[in-house]
């Protein structure tokens, strides 16, 4: 029974990390199970474990993108861990400002944006930026590998216990209306923010498409192999002079692409000019 077990178990940790990157750890089978109960009863399986055995059989597509749904964390706030906010208000966004003042546009991008509310979070810090932004043309991009994440993204809509979670009062009127137990983004803060489904280490969009790129807390979940992958192909995607914003608990400390600022290990430059050259310029920033 327990070599039943392990094989399952072993066909979905190598799934996950072949199409997330994501690191299941050995001792996880029995969260695993129950975490997968829901979805095996809804697709018409026994239990979690014929489930997982369906990535090798016939119903393979049919069962993929819920098992990744399911397994990906979807762990999210807003505003979470404030200080990144507070640094892209006061340092970044008035570096980028007077950047781009001569084509007074931004672009940023929300890697592995979950649900929705680390993109808002960043709409509405833009909003509370207005008179500076007047006349700027400002995207904000959003995307995760789960398609239940993104559509989530899309609606807007978040639940008393979802609001609570980083956003004062102030805000929560201003940018929401109530319609029952549900709160719904207002729509001049949803339209800023484009969401769109995006496996980061498969496919990435345009050398130095973007301007700011926020990508925190997935390089907890990958393996040393996965977070090299993850920092090179972000690297391409941002624009020389750009930054990158990291978890609370991340780093890109020995990464060939970066140098961490004295005594501010979140905020890294590239490691000389000859890598400047050839590579985006990186200031990195994290909680």
């Amino acid at each position: 029974m327990l070599n039943e077990a392990q094989s399952w178990f072993d066909v979905l940790r190598r799934e996950v990390k072949r199409s997330t990157g994501v690191v299941i750890e050995t001792d996880r089978a029995s969260f695993v199970a129950s975490r997968l109960a829901s979805v095996a009863r809804d697709l018409g399986f026994p239990d979690s474990q014929h489930l997982c055995m369906a990535l090798i059989g016939p119903r393979r597509a049919e069962v993929h993108a819920p098992i990744i749904d399911a397994m990906v964390v979807n762990e999210t706030s807003f505003f979470r861990d404030k200080t990144p906010f507070e640094t892209f208000c006061n340092t970044v966004l008035p570096a980028m400002l007077a950047a781009r003042a001569n084509v007074r546009a931004l672009r940023i991008w929300c890697a592995a944006c979950s649900t929705g509310q680390e993109a808002y979070s960043i709409a509405m810090t833009l909003d509370e930026e207005a008179r500076a932004l007047s006349g700027w043309r400002v995207e904000i991009t959003g995307v995760d590998v789960s398609q239940t994440a993104i559509e989530a993204a899309r609606a807007g809509a978040y639940n008393q216990f979802q609001v609570q979670r980083g956003l004062a009062v102030s805000q929560l009127l201003r940018y929401f209306r109530r319609s029952r137990d549900m709160w719904t983004i207002s729509e001049h803060i949803r339209e800023r923010v484009r969401f769109e489904r995006m496996n980061l280490l498969d496919t990435t969009p345009r050398a130095g498409a973007f301007d700011v790129i926020f990508c925190r807390n997935l390089m907890l979940y990958l393996d040393a192999h996965g977070r090299r992958t993850l920092l090179e192909r972000l690297s391409g995607a941002l624009t020389p002079d750009g930054y990158l914003f990291l978890g609370a608990t991340e780093t890109a400390l020995g990464s060939e692409d970066f140098q961490p600022c004295p005594n501010q290990p979140w905020l890294a430059r590239p490691r000389s000019a000859g890598a400047q050259a050839q590579r985006p310029h990186l200031r990195v920033v994290g909680a």
